[in-house]
């Protein structure tokens, strides 16, 4: 599947289940492969012995980079065009500010509006939703737990493990 036109990664979307042992969580992750016919790249088993659980959790780290530039990017050329939508919608209307400081109220409208464009890019970039997904695969390997993580190519993918998974038992945690 190809990458999509602001993150740059991938899979964005990734789900986990923790798992009490490694017995357990072998038998889902296999399982999961099976029904989904997804590669072992794509269905991760981490334990708290894996040396390299950032890189399971989130193996995409070039995607990362290309995410922030391509947020950035875009998200900040369409607030300078929402910017200048806006000057447009308010020069047509006659507002006496705007038409008789056209030049320099185009000027600001586009500013701000590529400025809370770039704003947005950051948000992208930062991926709060990942966050949760994180935190609690990480605490569970702390406390001796395995996890098994999808890394869907799309948000039905996703929708899917994610039931095979709660089916599971095991306890459930998503990105967007």
């Amino acid at each position: 599947m190809a990458e999509h036109v602001i993150t740059g990664e991938v899979s964005n979307s990734k789900v986990a289940a923790v798992l009490g042992n490694e017995v357990e969580a072998q038998r889902v992750a296999d399982h999961l492969r099976r029904s989904l016919d997804l590669p072992r790249s794509q269905v991760q088993l981490i334990t708290s012995r894996d040396p390299r659980v950032g890189r399971k959790l989130e193996p995409e780290s070039h995607g990362i980079f290309l995410t922030m530039l391509r947020a950035h990017l875009w998200l900040g050329l369409a607030g300078a065009v929402v910017g200048a939508l806006a000057f447009a919608l308010l020069f047509s209307m006659g507002i006496p500010f705007i038409v008789n400081s056209a030049v320099m109220a185009a000027g600001v409208l586009v500013f701000f509006g590529a400025t809370a464009g770039l704003f947005l890019g950051g948000l992208v970039t930062l991926r709060p939703d990942h966050d949760p997904y994180i935190l609690k695969i990480r605490g569970a390997l702390e406390e001796g737990k395995c996890a098994v993580v999808v890394h869907a190519l799309s948000h039905e993918q996703m929708k899917i493990a994610a039931d095979l998974l709660q089916r599971s038992g095991g306890e459930v945690v998503r990105t967007l």
